[in-house]
């Protein structure tokens, strides 16, 4: 893999590890707690996401 490949790697790999390691299994756990915080972490996300993109 050529070097300047891996740093443009690590901002698209970082968020769908959050993502897919964090999130989701919250999302999909059968406690309310944890589905409650789940989807209020992925509001801060998203809100800082197009907070960024405006």
């Amino acid at each position: 893999m050529p070097t300047y490949v891996a740093p443009l790697l690590v901002p698209l790999l970082l968020p769908l590890t959050l993502l897919l390691g964090v999130v989701l299994p919250a999302v999909w756990s059968r406690r309310p707690a944890r589905r409650a915080a789940a989807r209020e972490v992925l509001r801060m996300l998203l809100a800082r996401r197009t907070r960024h993109r405006n």
